[in-house]
């Protein structure tokens, strides 16, 4: 794959949580070019749920041809994650479902996107965040 950076979609049970989780990611990220980041979180209504279709637009949204980074909060969402892996016309070619924690899984995704890894790389730093310690 080449092209732009890798972009991160956040897919939550609510618009707000993506939102607000995308927010912070990117602002952490600043200072220079910031990796794409889509919220793709509730459903098409406003409700509390997961939505392919606002999945695969997100994903359609930050594809630059470097790979996309999905990050999920609640089980299905993941399994709808998987569901659209599984149908290779759902979601952009190189798009990977991230087994990270939420917050600070999207923050590290971002900032190592935002720095020009490739995918691997973001995967690996979102993935590692499960390993932060607070105490």
């Amino acid at each position: 794959m080449s092209g732009g950076l890798v972009g991160i979609v956040l897919v939550s049970h609510s618009a707000a949580v993506a939102d607000a989780v995308g927010g912070l990611a990117k602002g952490l990220a600043a200072g220079g070019a910031v990796a794409p980041v889509a919220p793709a979180g509730g459903t098409p209504d406003g409700g509390l749920g997961t939505s392919s279709d606002l999945i695969a637009a997100a994903a359609r949204s930050v594809d630059q041809g470097a790979g996309v980074a999905v990050l999920a909060d609640l089980g299905s969402a993941v399994l709808t994650v998987k569901a659209m892996l599984a149908d290779e016309d759902e979601l952009p070619p190189g798009t990977r479902l991230v087994d990270a924690p939420f917050v600070e899984g999207a923050v590290a995704a971002v900032v190592t996107a935002s720095a020009g890894a490739d995918l691997a790389a973001v995967v690996a730093a979102a993935e590692e965040a499960y390993t932060y310690r607070k105490v």
